[in-house]
């Protein structure tokens, strides 16, 4: 039988939902022009009469519902609406894009045809498209406003003539094209950041070089540069900013002393972390002779060595925070003036800016005053040290330690007492070799060392934000930087109230700001060392509004203060130095600032701070990865933490590290997602996985690409 006599497989008919899609996506495309049905049945390759008659029936229902408008006979053209509304891009690996307008309204749907190559968080002018009955919204691309991401980190995957980026994160549905001469050295298997310079009309993949090799994967530094990168924060310092940092004198000279408030000869220490290098701040305190007590919060006085204007300043604006990963600090100031310069280093004269309280037994301020100063810490205390000191009642300076302890209590006992909440959340960490190899887990719980450097810091916040923004009815405040946080949404505190009644607690969701906190308290008090416990604070923690920052007060309500900024950590944090140099403008009596230079500062300094522990979040959950690996096959008991409608996340309950139930594994029955509920139900025999709910797991699988462990139920 020769070549040409095989019989065709006959081409599969096409059925009037495919018509319908087809026609709809066409006229998607093509919302210009009007088309007659031939032009449109040619488009779609329909060629047998009947399903020419089925196109017209289509397009008779699409003018009913009006998706299609009839132009004039026999002609129709799509019914877009000709609107065009502006917001931001997200993409998505599996196509489904969507699009978020400014203006609240719900998210609109954009087929990757209609995406116009828009990256994910570009600004952009979508077109929305015609709508159907009962269908959701869709729109078009029409202009790329402002570009957000256009770098990437992943896997070189180097052939003959080009190479190929496979992507570390899904936000791209293709892979990216490099061209042989811009791999920049890099090879099969190297990890890299690379950056999209253009995605042609036509083509499938956008094109892109290598900007950097970041090491080979697996390796501590290479994943965590990758980490940071991901998130566009900056994994190494410039040369021209740390010559610069250099450059600056270390002496103080006497005229700088002679203006400055002297407690060189008042006890004065630090409290930190055991591997701190970064000390913001000090504590003095001595005692009266009118029998109170004179407690110095003494500050880092970053803003006397970086000037406004100077490159070192630039970056830091861009930083805004110094980024804290597992096993390495990225920090906001070059190291010469984060761990040199302004750390406020045992036996060395350093610069402050410091808020200095006179209080009573009671723990009452009865006086403060704000300036500048020279301190000589006498100790650097880990946090332990200093818990050993309130624990034993022995040791360096332990009656200035004692002291304070007992004051820091009562500052505490009056904050809740006025309606702060108690989050005290166990934060995991690794115990890390030499190569950033995580050996074990353990939890830091909050001590009384932690929490009486905690009070002092909080005070002279609080007392900074007053000291601008306290004024006279009749006067307005000038312009400062606070530290905001937002009353509870009320729906959010609803579904907190309707999900904790399945554990058998209650809170309120109705009267003062006091009353509702005070009830969150008591719940979170009785929630104390329950397996629910950590369960139960992560949502409340999300009914909470985020605190950020902002030059319109409104107050800090997790804390209980009217008024509160950021003044005592200016080493790690840009919203410290812009405090820092408000005070000092205020304080000689300066003319307030202008708001919106400001404002735009606060809205950027707290993206970058959300940035930062989006990749904290990432680095912890590489370690817990990494960790996990060599357990494969073995079991654990676990509590689930989420529920998704593609699984069930699991955490362990001896190290906290979290892994998926994919819903395949689940194959006892159709398992449907109860958003409302926390829960999966089975159609047929109606099991329900809770949020909450004690389970065994097995590590079946540790995907450091992908941070994920995978989990079966035992």
């Amino acid at each position: 039988m020769g070549k040409n006599n095989i019989p065709h497989k006959s081409k599969k008919r096409k059925g009037k939902d495919d018509i319908v899609r087809s026609v709809v996506n066409f006229f998607n495309s093509n919302t210009a022009s009007n088309y007659n049905y031939k032009q449109i049945a040619s488009d779609l390759g329909l060629k047998s009469d009947s399903e020419k008659q089925l196109l017209v029936h289509v397009l008779d229902g699409l003018k009913e519902e009006s998706f299609l408008i009839e132009v004039s006979r026999g002609r129709y053209k799509s019914n877009n609406r000709g609107i065009f509304v502006e917001g931001r891009f997200e993409r998505r690996s599996n196509g489904k894009n969507f699009f978020i307008p400014d203006e609240g309204e719900e998210n609109i749907f954009v087929a990757e045809r209609n995406s116009a190559h828009a990256m994910n968080g570009d600004r952009v002018r979508l077109q929305m498209l015609a709508q159907r009955k009962g269908k959701d919204s869709e729109g078009a691309v029409a202009e790329i406003l402002e570009r957000k991401q256009s770098r990437f980190v992943g896997t070189l995957d180097v052939q003959k003539h080009y190479a190929f980026l496979v992507m570390d994160s899904k936000i791209l549905a293709n892979d990216i094209f490099i061209p042989k001469d811009k791999l920049n050295g890099g090879q099969t298997g190297d990890k890299v950041l690379v950056e999209v310079v253009e995605w042609p009309e036509k083509a499938k993949n956008p094109v892109g070089k290598v900007l950097d090799i970041l090491g080979k994967p697996g390796e501590s530094t290479a994943e965590m540069h990758a980490i940071l990168a991901e998130f566009g924060l900056p994994y190494k310092y410039p040369e021209n900013v740390i010559k610069a940092a250099e450059k600056i004198p270390d002496s103080i000279d006497q005229e700088e002393i002679a203006k400055r408030e002297d407690f060189r000869k008042t006890t004065t220490f630090t409290i930190d972390p055991k591997d701190a290098k970064d000390f913001d701040d000090a504590l003095s305190i001595k005692q009266l002779p009118n029998g109170n007590y004179e407690v110095g919060v003494h500050i880092a006085d970053v803003t006397h060595y970086v000037k406004e204007g100077s490159i070192i300043e630039e970056e830091a604006v861009n930083r805004a925070t110094s980024v804290y990963l597992v096993d390495r600090t990225i920090p906001m100031l070059p190291e010469r003036l984060s761990n040199g310069l302004c750390s406020l280093r045992p036996n060395e004269e350093k610069l402050c800016f410091s808020a200095i309280f006179e209080m009573d037994d009671h723990a009452e301020v009865k006086n403060y005053r704000i300036g500048r100063t020279i301190i000589n810490s006498d100790r650097r205390f880990t946090y332990e040290e200093a818990q050993d000191i309130i624990e034993t009642g022995e040791g360096d300076f332990k009656k200035e330690v004692l002291k304070l302890d007992e004051l820091a209590k009562k500052l505490r006992k009056q904050r809740f007492a006025s309606g702060a909440i108690a989050f005290d959340r166990h934060e995991v960490k690794f115990e890390i070799d030499e190569n950033g190899k995580p050996l074990g887990v353990f939890f830091k719980v909050a001590k009384d060392s932690n929490k009486l450097v905690e009070e002092f810091m909080l005070l002279a916040n609080k007392t900074v934000a007053e000291f601008v923004g306290k004024v006279p009815k009749n006067k307005n405040a000038k312009t400062f930087v606070y530290r905001i946080h937002d009353l509870p949404d009320p729906e959010k505190l609803k579904n907190l109230s309707d999900f904790i009644m399945r554990f058998g607690y209650k809170i309120k969701t109705e009267g003062s700001g006091t009353a509702i906190s005070k009830s969150i308290n008591q719940l979170l008090d009785k929630v104390q060392e329950k397996p629910e416990e950590n369960l139960i604070e992560t949502i409340a923690i999300r009914s909470m509004a985020k605190a950020v920052y902002t030059t319109s007060n409104v107050g800090h309500y997790g804390l209980a203060f009217n008024y509160y900024t950021h003044f005592t950590s200016p080493i790690r944090r840009y919203p410290d130095m812009m405090v820092h140099r408000l005070l000092e403008r205020y304080l000689a009596g300066g003319r307030s600032v202008t708001k919106e230079k400001y404002e735009e500062l606060c809205k950027h300094s707290s993206n970058m701070e959300q940035l930062a522990a989006n990749a904290e979040r990432a680095s912890i959950k590489y370690k817990q990865v990494e960790f996990m690996a060599d357990k494969i096959g073995q079991v654990f008991d676990g509590v689930i933490s989420g529920i998704t409608e593609w699984g069930i996340y699991v955490e362990i309950k001896e190290n906290m590290c979290e892994g998926m139930v994919p819903i395949r594994e689940l194959d006892d029955d159709f398992y449907e997602f109860d958003e409302k509920n926390y829960c999966l139900r089975g159609r047929r025999t109606h099991r329900e996985y809770r949020l909450g709910d004690e389970l065994n797991i097995k590590v079946t699988k540790a995907n450091l690409e992908r941070k994920q462990l995978d989990f079966v139920l035992v």
